[in-house]
């Protein structure tokens, strides 16, 4: 298949730039996979396409403020150092710039003084290896200095930081939030469980290669990227009584979805799991586990277009979408969402 074969023409003025007021008011297109049909709702009447025995997915990873900005020194020109994977002994890998002027060996300040760092290699491609020194613990030292990092179509300074993370974010590590999650309010998931709807938990560490645009005409050239992902014991024995008892997964988010497709056995049976995927899903994949997604509106010619493509058919996402632009849907991190079935 062609990279071109999942573009959409979206009017910028459709890019969401700030989150609603109330998380859970966002918009809700629900698509049944089986013939394309589409409904319009709000995100907060979700449970009523979710059934008792059920049991809904998401993903716990909290958004690292992994933005720093300080000065090169000597001299004090300005850098933005942007991390994306601990590598261990104080060093990180890093999207830096201004890149021309970051080689190995420029030192770093940031927070006059209070977090000290040495570039210390180049990486092909153009990250760089950055050893950071400082007291105590670097992720207060980050909570204290960094900024979250939001993707490069939003152009807004985003006023409440936690916005950008969901109501149950819980282990730190992602280079962006796990959007679909956003919508959800503490209310709302009570409301869910309540109706007998089993919740569990999975980890995956969104990494910066989600934004990253196939450049590939084919799409089976791209290279996809690493992130590392956790299943406990306890999500993967609700999945399994789930599945045996005949109820659906469903997954919130395209993250949840990768994690769960990455480990489950070809029968669907889930076992506690930890590692690094590069599960690329695209329209051919046959699914193991997951039955429904919950997710936001992706970029045109994305990885994450040919994943809910793989899952709902791409004539139906590519009518859903442009329907979603003609009622004037907002779109990516701080948009509306779909629930795919």
């Amino acid at each position: 298949m062609k990279t071109s074969d999942f573009y959409y023409d979206l009017p910028q003025e459709l890019i969401a730039q700030t989150p609603l007021e109330r998380r859970d008011a966002s918009r809700l297109m629900t698509l049944r996979r089986t013939d394309g049909a589409l409904e319009h709702h709000h995100f907060y009447e979700l449970p009523d396409f979710l059934r008792p025995g059920d049991c809904l997915i998401l993903n716990d990873s909290r958004v690292l403020p992994a933005r720093l900005l300080g000065q090169r020194l000597p001299g004090g020109g300005a850098c933005e150092v942007l991390l994306l994977i601990d590598r261990g002994n104080k060093t990180w890998e890093c999207l830096v710039r201004p890149g021309r002027k970051m080689k190995p060996g420029t030192r770093l300040s940031f927070g006059n003084g209070e977090l000290m760092a040495e570039v210390t290699e180049e990486l092909p491609g153009g990250n760089r290896l950055v050893r950071f020194d400082y007291d105590g613990i670097f992720l207060e030292v980050l909570e204290h200095l960094g900024k979250m990092p939001l993707p490069p179509y939003i152009k807004e300074e985003l006023q409440d930081q936690e916005r950008y993370q969901t109501v149950y974010s819980k282990v730190l590590g992602s280079a962006a939030a796990p959007t679909a999650g956003l919508h959800f309010t503490p209310e709302l998931l009570e409301k869910i469980a309540a109706m007998g709807v089993g919740i569990g938990y999975v980890t995956l560490h969104v990494g910066l290669g989600t934004f990253r645009p196939v450049k590939e005409e084919d799409i089976e050239s791209h290279p996809m990227h690493s992130e590392y992902c956790v299943i406990s014991q306890e999500t993967a024995d609700l999945i399994n009584r789930t599945r045996a008892a005949g109820g659906r997964c469903i997954c919130v988010g395209t993250t949840s979805c990768r994690t769960l497709e990455s480990f489950a056995r070809e029968d669907g049976h889930m076992e506690p799991s930890a590692g690094w995927t590069d599960i690329f899903i695209y329209p051919g994949y046959k699914f193991k586990v997951m039955d429904g997604l919950v997710t936001n509106f992706h970029l045109p010619e994305s990885t994450l277009i040919m994943l809910v493509s793989a899952f709902a058919g791409r004539e139906h996402i590519l009518h859903a979408y442009e329907e979603a632009v003609k009622e004037r849907y907002r779109f990516f991190s701080f948009g509306d969402a779909m629930f795919l079935y």
